[in-house]
């Protein structure tokens, strides 16, 4: 099953990006208006994240949202056999930070969000940063598609690490400094291991691993944007945020995420993953220990 779906992935990928853009119209169509893969969950964490907006401007944001995740989809397909040339069409970014970082030696941890084109963000890193690049993710239920989604991420020599095998791999690397990255604003499995606060107007968890990860390895901390330009063209947009993370706080560098998840996603809406059940985990008082936001935890 692996070799024929990636072989008709790569078919599929050898087709001009406007041909590949037109499957994407027709895909927007199919999913947006007759399956309406989970409106209602879009809908809802629009109206929860953005109160101050009307229902017509949710709706305008949300159809959008769709037309940049199927965009994404086919763009993701075309890298299973982009030349260079094309790849560097598709993005704008300035790697002075990364450059001017490389001599330290230190280990460099970059977090980033499910904005689109998060896949070709990775390939885009992995295949420009001075150091060795390795990628975090978490692994897909259905194996086939695991399997070709890593093909594609470590295509331009990244090492991706699946997120369940973690600690048993990351100390096996082969090398002493790199770029550890993460996508880090999914829902994490387990509140109790979490820290909560407030995002985008609701109580939420959010990994206390990746600031523990970062502290330990007292790691360069970077944050990365990412703008749609236009339709096939993205900015990617390094912050840094420390340079020893050993020093932080504890909770500061997961509030200092926070603030730039939010002020990422309203400066475009529309970019964000919508669609992601993110706050399926109501907030436990029970678990008041794990809030550390300046603002108090709800009672109930």
């Amino acid at each position: 099953m692996y070799f024929l779906l990636y072989s008709l992935f790569y078919l599929l990928s050898l087709l001009p990006l406007r041909i590949l853009y037109t499957v994407s119209d027709f895909g927007f169509f199919v999913i947006y208006t007759l399956i309406k893969y989970r409106r209602d969950v879009v809908a809802d964490n629009l109206k929860f994240s953005f109160p101050e907006k009307t229902v017509e401007e949710r709706e305008a944001i949300a159809k959008k949202f769709y037309k940049g995740l199927i965009d994404s989809m086919v763009e993701t397909i075309k890298l299973f056999s982009i030349s260079d040339k094309k790849l560097n069409k598709m993005f704008e970014i300035d790697f002075s930070l990364f450059n001017e970082l490389a001599p330290y030696q230190r280990r460099i941890q970059v977090q980033s969000a499910h904005q689109m084109n998060w896949e070709l963000g990775n390939v885009v890193f992995a295949k420009h940063a001075p150091i060795p690049w390795v990628g975090v993710y978490l692994k897909q239920n259905n194996k086939t598609i695991d399997r070709i989604l890593v093909k594609v991420r470590s295509s331009t020599g990244g090492v991706m690490i699946p997120a369940q095998e973690f600690r048993a791999k990351f100390r096996h690397l082969p090398f002493d400094h790199f770029i550890l990255t993460f996508v880090a604003d999914q829902r994490p499995a387990v509140g109790e291991s979490s820290y909560w606060l407030n995002f985008l107007n609701r109580p939420t968890p959010f990994f206390a691993s990746l600031e523990k990860t970062a502290i330990r390895n007292d790691a360069i901390l970077v944050f990365v944007n990412t703008v749609k330009l236009k339709r096939g063209l993205y900015r990617f947009e390094p912050q840094l945020i420390t340079m020893n993370s050993s020093k932080m706080a504890p909770g500061e560098i997961t509030l200092c995420y926070r603030d730039f998840l939010e002020k990422s996603i309203r400066q475009q809406p529309e970019n964000y993953l919508w669609s992601h059940r993110r706050w399926k985990m109501d907030f436990n008082p029970l678990l008041k220990k794990r809030w550390i936001d300046h603002t108090p935890p709800p009672l109930k």
